[in-house]
């Protein structure tokens, strides 16, 4: 009993990070299979960029953080009820299409919301470059 307790934090250690390795699995395989997610991506990526140029306050940068990390988890959620889907009911099913229907509604809210916050925290800083 002492030997299975003494390697206990090992355990709990290499249990973490075999679950940060399947995280990333499927962070990969979103991003290698789905259109969208990698749309959705290069979308971060520019308010990234945009956001380093006009200077965003820290504010700011928790607004559009939370925007892209929502938008992401959400194409990703979408990502793994559509193979759910596909698994449970590989023909054609009109209740399997509404659950792929209202999935995809849910990242498209979430898209509104990032495009909201995108204006409300861009457009002023714009406006000020050029005045």
């Amino acid at each position: 009993m002492c030997r299975n307790l003494a390697n206990y934090p090992i355990t709990m250690m290499n249990k973490l990070l075999k679950s940060f390795g399947y995280a990333f699995k499927g962070f990969s395989y979103a991003a290698k299979t789905q259109l969208n997610f990698r749309i959705h991506m290069a979308a971060g990526v520019l308010a990234v960029a945009a956001g380093y140029y006009l200077h965003l306050d820290r504010g700011e940068w928790l607004w559009i953080s939370l925007a892209i990390a929502l938008v992401l988890t959400a194409e990703l959620l979408n990502t793994g009820i559509e193979i759910l889907t596909d698994i449970v009911s590989p023909g054609f099913d009109e209740k399997a299409g509404h659950v792929k229907d209202v999935a995809a509604a849910a990242v498209t809210v979430t898209a509104c919301f990032a495009v909201v916050v995108g204006l409300v925290v861009f457009i002023p800083k714009i406006i000020e470059l050029f005045k």
